[in-house]
């Protein structure tokens, strides 16, 4: 037991301290008065899951979000294949995407990076490596990099894990697409803001990153107060979304998100502490809710939208 209690002391103080070293910040909460008044510098992204259930190309996906008035958009892997497949130019789609005024800010992938299989992993890379290059050809420079492949099993061993995603970031300077560490609250592996941060610092990578979620932060047990020693640099896009009082943690899933500002999450005090640590990047809205799928998708879009921009204005004003 004394062993135990070691190791995990030691691993505390380690993370604690690379923390410290890589400018994540170790410091107090940042009240309402330290956020800045402008958040002029934030931009808005439409993550397409939010309209999955619509069934549509990637196409009417990427004039839906200009239409609504985003400034990103972050697609599937999945529907960019689907494109290829059926024999559409990448090309094509990359300038309509331009001439919407848009940007590919990141996009969802699966890719098993993280497994303990030596051979799955090499396979999971191989993968990463397809995504990269397809996503690049739309003009994309980011992607999701989820613990996808273990979130069932065993727990990893983070420093093991912080090695596996310096290989991937390694993929990721081959084909200029950097992979985000993707926090997933209910996988038995990095479903903590901790653990994604001590990875984070442990790749010892100059873009390792990581991509939080507001339901994913409250479906793992972290508090959002966490987000008070991570530095607003090592996130360059930030999920956003709500989740309702009940069903409670234990029991709430995708499906439960709701549009931000509907339901029970801090995201005034999470959006001042955001921008009082420097955050200048992407809120992504992704959704997963049955409820909006059955709506018209660009009136989706735009709700979506306002009600971002919606917690932006209440958390700065």
């Amino acid at each position: 037991m004394s062993t135990l209690l070691d190791r995990r002391q030691m691993l505390s103080l380690s993370a604690a301290g690379a923390l410290a070293s890589v400018g994540l910040g170790l410091g107090g909460l940042p009240s309402a008065k330290a956020a800045p008044k402008d958040a002029s510098s934030i931009r808005y992204c439409f993550n397409t899951s939010t309209i999955r259930g619509q069934n549509l190309t990637i196409e009417e996906e990427v004039d839906i979000a200009a239409k609504a008035g985003y400034q990103g958009i972050e697609p599937w892997i999945s529907k960019i294949e689907d494109h290829k497949k059926a024999g559409k130019s990448l090309a094509d789609l990359r300038k309509r995407i331009d001439d919407s005024g848009l940007k590919v800010e990141s996009a969802i992938g699966f890719a098993q990076w993280i497994v303990e299989d030596p051979d799955k992993r090499k396979q999971g890379l191989e993968h990463a490596k397809r995504d990269m290059a397809l996503l690049a050809e739309i003009g994309g420079t980011r992607i999701a990099a989820p613990p996808a492949g273990a979130t069932n099993g065993p727990k990893l061993d983070l420093l093991e894990v912080a090695k596996r995603y310096h290989a991937l970031l390694e993929v990721g300077q081959q084909t200029g697409v950097v992979p985000e560490l993707e926090l997933w609250g209910f996988s038995t592996n990095l479903s903590r803001l901790g653990e994604v941060a001590m990875v984070v610092v442990e790749a010892n990578h100059p873009d390792a990153c990581m991509m939080p979620d507001v339901y994913h932060i409250y479906k793992g047990g972290s508090d959002f107060s966490g987000l008070s020693v991570i530095s607003g640099n090592a996130i360059p896009v930030f999920h956003m979304n709500d989740y309702p009082a009940d069903p409670p943690r234990e029991k709430i899933n995708d499906g439960a998100r709701v549009f931000p500002g509907d339901g029970v999450a801090p995201l005034k005090s999470m959006i001042q502490t955001l921008l009082g640590n420097g955050f200048a990047g992407v809120f992504s809205l992704e959704l997963f809710n049955a409820e909006y799928w059955k709506r018209d998708a660009l009136e989706v879009a735009k709700e979506g939208l306002d009600k971002m921009k919606a917690s932006v204005a209440e958390a700065t004003s």
